[in-house]
């Protein structure tokens, strides 16, 4: 079935509204901090009603890290399909997130220390990797071929996982580490708690290396599955 003009012309108009709502946010967040930004001066900024804000973001902190993480989850399938089939797909997965994730888009870096300091900004972040699923997923099947379908969605979920847990880890908020005779556990359940008590973050270490070393675990089972799908 053919898309009719119209309704390409439309999602275009949807896509240029998201486009300017985000970019507002974030420029006025910079400007004034986040605290002081209502979603009626967004709406305001992009020259559009409260209303039709609300029908394209849930909150302020959404609209903000929107402006950072925009179309990064489909930047991320684009970038695994568009590696040589003889690349290893645990390495073509690996290598897009960590591209995508160190990539500002050219946003000014205080955008990033801003959503990396603010506690409802922050948790917006973590929750954007939830949409890495369903584009990977895509990716990942057409890779397996047709008997790879539900291995592929439980490989794009963990990839997800695992990308939230690095940047959890690379977001420990100041004095989570502990004192070095804690246990194990218990530093662990601190930090994790620590997470959303709105104290001061403070990026910890290379963010590459973090998610690295989170996707590492994933490796064998994509190995797994790619030789599953060799005729």
């Amino acid at each position: 079935m053919t898309t009719p003009p119209s309704a390409g012309l439309r999602e275009r108009k949807k896509q240029a509204t998201r486009a300017v709502l985000r970019e507002a946010a974030l420029r006025l967040a910079v400007e004034r901090g986040p605290d002081q930004v209502r979603v009626e001066d967004i709406a305001e900024a992009a020259g559009v009603s409260p209303r039709t804000y609300n029908n394209y973001f849930a909150s302020r902190e959404q609209a903000i890290v929107s402006a950072v993480t925009a179309d990064r989850e489909a930047r991320i399938a684009e970038a695994v399909a568009a590696r040589p089939a003889g690349v290893r797909l645990a390495d073509a997965v690996t290598e897009a997130v960590v591209e995508q994730y160190t990539d500002t888009g050219g946003h000014d870096p205080r955008a990033l220390l801003l959503i990396t300091t603010r506690t409802a900004l922050r948790d917006a972040f973590l929750d954007s990797t939830a949409g890495i699923e369903i584009p990977l997923t895509a990716v990942i099947a057409e890779r397996l071929g047709d008997t790879g379908v539900h291995t592929a969605r439980v490989l794009a979920a963990s990839v997800a996982a695992a990308v939230r847990i690095a940047l959890e880890s690379w977001l420990r908020p100041a004095g989570s580490a502990g004192s070095a005779g804690s246990a194990g556990n218990a530093e662990a359940a601190e930090a994790a708690g620590s997470l959303g008590a709105g104290g001061l973050v403070v990026p910890s270490g290379s963010l590459p290396d973090q998610l690295r070393a989170a996707l590492a675990p994933l490796a064998p089972a994509f190995d797994t599955a790619e030789r599953g799908a060799q005729p």
